[in-house]
């Protein structure tokens, strides 16, 4: 008997059947093909840490503090921010990093942070599609104190943008741990 194949980069992470990510809308209405690219993204990130122990989600290359955990965590601080405070004008400190501290989100990750970390991804994550769900349109508008005013069609994309860019990273973290490799 041989080995099989290894496996290319350009696979799919998972089995294409087992995969939650395949089964989106490729036509539609813009708002549904925005959240489900979103949802897929999300689910990246989910797919990519699944199977670690805490202390493997913790493994970054050095000298970055860039860990799966810290990516969760981070993510969870983006969510807050821009479908919380900027869109629904929520209150709504960051979880995880402080202005005196703005990297604790990957410098404070470690494995007792874990299970916090993800109460705190899926809590945000479950508002932002809550409040996406209820908007009357994409052109609900939040200001955020930096770009003044954000349509709720521009969140979305840039939170395409934040997971694609953050789910690279999480790839390259993630086949450096134990050598899985995929989409």
């Amino acid at each position: 008997m041989t080995d099989p194949a290894p496996a290319r980069r350009v696979e799919m992470f998972v089995p294409e059947a087992a995969d939650p990510r395949t089964r989106r809308h490729t036509t539609g209405d813009e708002r549904q093909v925005l959240t489900e690219i979103l949802a897929g993204q999300r689910q990246t990130l989910v797919l990519k840490c699944e199977g670690l122990h805490e202390d493997s989600a913790l493994r970054s290359v050095p000298p970055s503090a860039l860990s799966l955990l810290g990516l969760v965590r981070h993510l969870a601080d983006i969510e807050r921010r821009w479908f919380r405070r900027v869109l629904a004008g929520e209150p709504a400190p960051p979880h995880f990093s402080t202005p005196d501290r703005p990297d604790a989100d990957f410098d404070d990750a470690t494995p007792d942070t874990a299970d916090a970390a993800w109460r705190a991804w899926r809590a945000e994550v479950a508002f932002a599609e809550e409040f996406t769900d209820r908007a009357a349109n994409l052109d609900v508008t939040g200001e955020d104190s930096w770009l003044g005013p954000v349509s709720l069609r521009w969140v979305l994309a840039h939170m395409i943008e934040e997971y694609a860019r953050h789910n690279g990273h999480a790839d390259l973290l993630r086949e450096r741990i134990d050598g899985a490799v995929g989409l």
